[in-house]
């Protein structure tokens, strides 16, 4: 199975047909939204080309391939012009040994662990700062942001296959 993660689009078009763009050429199985689709939230600057109405046909269109856990800024209203699900706090993926907790990160995260298991994967967003940490035998893993990175990070996603996590950034595909 090959997964492509990605968290907090926050509207921005032109970073989610970046990101639609690379799930294409990286022919992944499945796009992992980790939430944050459409708002900015009350606590970001405006992303670069915020149309929200653009973002949704482009995930629309996708909506066979995604596997969405509702993030902090993602509501009821979002929902209904959505055409996946969008309202769950968390999904789970097995592949094999391997079992992924997915969650936006706001409520579980490297410093809140969910109730998973010691060689588990927890993969969430939110910060907007990648990252790849173990903490008590759970891999954390965070994304970053596709288009509102912190803490001078780039803007990107990660891709699971074969067991193995890689992130990669949209600033390496100049």
């Amino acid at each position: 199975m090959k997964l492509m993660i990605a968290s907090d689009i926050h509207g921005s078009a032109v970073y989610c047909k970046k990101l639609i763009s690379a799930y294409e050429k990286e022919k992944a199985d499945k796009l992992l939204l980790l939430g944050d689709l459409l708002y900015h939230g009350p606590r970001n600057a405006l992303p670069y080309e915020y149309e929200p109405k653009e973002v949704i046909k482009m995930l629309n269109e996708k909506k066979n391939d995604i596997i969405c856990v509702r993030g902090n800024c993602d509501s009821e209203v979002d929902q209904m012009v959505l055409e996946f699900p969008i309202m769950s706090e968390s999904a789970v993926v097995f592949d094999g040994k391997t079992k992924i907790f997915a969650t936006h990160g706001h409520k579980f995260n490297k410093d809140v662990l969910p109730p998973i298991c010691v060689g588990d994967v927890l993969v969430y967003g939110h910060t907007h700062i990648p990252l790849d940490v173990t903490v008590c035998g759970i891999r954390c893993l965070n994304p970053g942001s596709v288009s509102i990175p912190k803490e001078n990070s780039t803007r990107g996603y990660m891709i699971y296959e074969n067991g193995e996590f890689c992130r990669k950034s949209f600033d390496d595909e100049r």
